[in-house]
Parts: C-alpha cells; sequence; structure tokens
C-alpha cells in the first residue's frame, strides 16, 4: 500500500491551514485577555520601578498587538510550508521503505 504524495501535501497543507488559523486566534485571545487584565501595565510599572533610567521603551510597545500578531501571523506561515513540506517528504520516505521492504499487508476477517 503506498501514499500519493500529491494527496498527502494537500490533506497536510489543509490541516496546517487550520492549525494557524487556530494559532492567530488563540494568540489574539490571549493577547486581548492579558491586555484587559492589565498585565502589560503592570509589567511596565515593574520595569520602570527597577530600572528607572531604561524609560526609553515601555512594554507596550514591544508587545502592541500588530506586533504580535505580525509574529503570529509569521510562525503561522513557516508552521504551514514547514508540515506540509514534511508531510510530502515523508509520504515519499513511506513509499521508499514500502518498495524495499514490500510493505505491510493487513487481512481482516470476521469470526463465523
Amino acid at each position: 500500500m503506498k501514499i500519493d504524495p500529491w494527496s498527502a501535501m494537500k490533506v497536510a497543507f489543509t490541516l496546517s491551514i487550520a492549525v494557524a488559523i487556530v494559532i492567530l486566534v488563540a494568540v489574539s485571545v490571549l493577547w486581548f485577555v492579558l491586555d484587559a487584565a492589565g498585565v502589560f501595565a503592570a509589567i511596565d510599572r515593574t520595569v520602570s520601578d527597577v530600572a528607572p533610567e531604561s524609560s526609553s521603551w515601555t512594554v507596550d510597545e514591544i508587545v502592541a498587538f500588530p506586533r504580535v500578531m505580525g509574529f503570529s501571523m509569521l510562525l503561522a506561515v513557516i508552521e504551514v510550508v514547514l508540515v506540509t513540506a514534511l508531510a510530502t517528504l515523508a509520504a515519499f520516505m513511506y513509499n521508499l521503505c514500502v518498495g524495499l521492504v514490500g510493505g505491510l499487508e493487513v487481512t481482516l476477517a470476521e469470526d463465523a
């Protein structure tokens, strides 16, 4: 039994797109929850209390929503490309092993 690499690639691409959407939604929900809870402001106050001379940047600038979502989008695109490529490569490798070894044959029988 062999796996068609084209089919494996299509299925892996579809599933990795779904995972990428889940990642983006989860990151945005987490960011809004942390922002509403005031976590970023508390971290900013703590940093300014510990190191008052480092006032050239704030935590709010570093973890701004567009920056976080841009980084998450970059990671999601990398995930889609890597998962699709690795699944296709795995299908090719599986087919090579099946060609060399002969593969497995599964027979299902009913008890009479």
